[in-house]
């Protein structure tokens, strides 16, 4: 490709204006549509970014000036939709999760394999330089060989000042959808693949209350567990602890890695904190803060790679397999909540290696090479 990667956004809901905004600084894309249920929505956010044109979901993916969708919708359609971009041709970033099930994703995945194109999904803050630099620093042996990882996610839950957070407790989100695929996706780029799980699960308040918004003081159901404990077993024989809780007045977030030679505190929560690191056993030692290196990056980052992994014949960082196995890990951890057992993970995931701290996304390299 000697062109700009062009791309057309489906979905203009609230988190569209994260993306149109960031897609419209990277010289390597060229946002052409935007399309929603609604034209007349889709139409106010072409126009508020500069985009060309806009439509129902069906006319913008019979475009020709269309090579890659940005799938935007709620996660109940995320495997509908992405369907119907493969069978336009199209190549699919989407956002988290890939689908709400196993036979849904896989459909995804083998379809484009046949159509001949190609499935990256959110998140992207794993590609950011705060996870990048802690990926390489381990890579490096920064703390060692990794025996163990601890993570938590805790805070009082998005109905306090979401305006429509119902799909936020329904089938596909709570805590362990909404809030797990940041964290599972990083321990997988960073630890390699989940070979079982063992977790349990409650919802404490099986009714909510939206807190902001023009529908403020209304309740609406809990379909999901809200406070979820899991044990992760990888491949590598590492294991892992963590929470995913929307129950806590207290707002926490944690990813600290325990190596053989250290301890490594993983900023996960955004793209570009600093990692920390404490090699030192001795009681009271400091630890060391890296800032990341790299160029500042943000939302849509993962569009961007996965539009220079087409241009180069790789496979994206975040990639659809890896999605897929991100997906099959929170499933069994919903399963072992179900069933009160621990259950296997049966897929695999491919090695993600790190993005060097060169890897520009303001560059333009489409009439040049690549930033590998």
């Amino acid at each position: 490709m000697s062109a700009p990667v062009r791309v057309a956004v489906v979905g203009a809901g609230d988190i569209s204006d994260q993306y149109l905004r960031a897609l419209s600084g990277y010289p390597d894309l060229a946002v052409t549509a935007v399309a929603d249920l609604v034209p007349a929505r889709a139409r106010a956010q072409a126009e508020a970014y500069g985009v060309p044109a806009w439509g129902d979901t069906a006319e913008v993916l019979r475009r020709d000036d269309v090579d890659l969708v940005v799938n935007l919708t709620v996660p109940a359609a995320h495997a509908e939709v992405a369907l119907a971009a493969v069978a336009a041709g199209k190549h699919v970033w989407g956002e988290k999760p890939l689908a709400l099930d196993r036979t849904s994703a896989r459909a995804v995945l083998d379809a484009a394999r046949d159509a001949g194109v190609v499935v990256g999904n959110a998140p992207d803050t794993v590609l950011g330089p705060g996870v990048q630099t802690s990926h390489r620093l381990l890579a490096e042996g920064a703390i060692g060989t990794p025996r163990t990882v601890l993570t938590l996610m805790q805070g009082p839950g998005p109905d306090l000042w979401h305006p429509r957070p119902q799909f936020l407790f329904a089938k596909g989100a709570g805590p362990l959808f909404d809030i797990g695929p940041y964290y599972v996706t990083a321990l997988v780029q960073l630890l390699g693949p989940v070979v079982s799980v063992s977790a349990t699960g409650q919802s404490p308040r099986p009714r909510r209350v939206i807190g902001a918004g023009p529908d403020a003081g209304t309740g609406f159901p809990v379909e999901v567990p809200t406070h979820v404990s899991v044990v992760t077993s990888f491949a590598s024989g590492a294991v892992g602890t963590s929470v995913y809780s929307f129950d806590s007045p207290l707002r926490r977030q944690l990813f600290e890695i325990t190596g053989s030679d250290g301890v490594m505190d993983v900023p996960v929560s955004g793209f570009d904190g600093a990692t920390r690191l404490l090699t030192d056993p001795a009681p009271g030692a400091p630890w060391t803060t890296v800032p990341a290196a790299g160029v500042p990056s943000g939302r849509g980052v993962g569009v961007l790679e996965l539009a220079r992994a087409l241009r180069a014949g790789r496979r994206p960082r975040a990639s659809g397999e890896l999605a897929y196995h991100v997906l099959d890990v929170m499933l069994a951890v919903e399963e072992s909540v179900a069933l009160g057992t621990p259950v296997r993970v049966e897929s695999g995931a491919p090695e993600v290696p790190p993005i060097p701290p060169h890897w520009d996304p303001i560059a333009r390299t489409y009439d040049g090479t690549e930033q590998t």
